[in-house]
């Protein structure tokens, strides 16, 4: 199961605004293109990647069971907590007291959380067990190892 690394309460994201540059120019991830001039452009990463400030959060993931969604050990998820969850979305739920990240299924008023590696198995809760949907992952940010 792909859980939350560091359990304790979750972090609110800063609403403080960061500008980065960005080029005014896109990367080929197949041919290179003929050399470009390219303009700079400052961007908020704020104000692109968080719609509810004040119920976003980051959370760092610990595991490979969303290995086939492209969530792996080390990443750390963009969490908003104001979107209501939907059948597809993937989630971050709270089962028993521990944090997981699944693909959240509803059909037919069931609630399933399936894993994106197919050596997990699939969570259907069970009587007496404890499942919420913590907040909706609406971005993964994957750092690369330099």
């Amino acid at each position: 199961m792909n859980s939350i690394a560091a359990q304790p309460a979750p972090v609110p994201v800063s609403t403080e605004s960061q500008l980065l540059p960005m080029a005014e120019v896109t990367v080929h991830a197949g041919f290179p293109s003929p050399a470009e001039d390219f303009l700079v452009k400052r961007i908020d990463l704020n104000a692109i990647l968080i719609t509810h400030p004040q119920a976003t959060f980051l959370l760092r993931v610990a595991g490979d069971s969303m290995s086939g969604h492209g969530i792996e050990n080390g990443d750390m998820l963009v969490v908003d907590r104001a979107i209501k969850p939907q059948h597809g979305h993937i989630v971050v739920a709270v089962i028993d007291g521990d944090f997981a990240v699944k693909f959240l299924h509803l059909r037919g008023g069931r609630l399933k959380l399936k894993a994106g590696n197919p050596t997990y198995p699939d969570i259907t809760p069970s009587e007496g067990q404890t499942v919420e949907v913590w907040g909706v992952v609406t971005s993964n940010i994957k750092q690369f190892r330099t």
